[in-house]
Parts: C-alpha cells; structure tokens; sequence
C-alpha cells in the first residue's frame, strides 16, 4: 500500500490544514472542500486526494 492511500480523520486533516473541524463540516456539507468519504457517521480524507487538493488550490492563485 502506497503511503499517500493512508486514510485520514477529519481531526488529521484539521491539524493538517491549521484549520477548525467545523470549516471541514461546513466545507463537507457545501460540497466543497476536499474530497472524502463516508465511512459509517464519519468523515475520512484519504491522502492522495488531499494532496491534489492542496496543488488545486495553490493553482488558484
């Protein structure tokens, strides 16, 4: 297993990002954000995808 197919919680992706849980939720409900899937009643990022996220929105710029 590739290390950037490790999954992530959302309070990972918070400390990650230096960013409060309720901006992912509210990103998450908005169907913004990064990508992430369902697993039972939580959130869960898979690295990969934040990775790609992260260059998209330094793209922007």
């Amino acid at each position: 297993m590739d290390s950037d197919d490790s999954w992530l919680s959302t309070d990972d992706v918070a400390k990650r990002l230096k960013m409060p849980k309720k901006t992912l939720a509210a990103w998450a409900s908005a169907g913004r954000g990064p990508r992430f899937a369902r697993m039972g009643r939580y959130r869960r990022y898979r690295l990969s995808d934040l990775l790609v996220w992260e260059q998209e929105q330094l793209d922007k710029t």
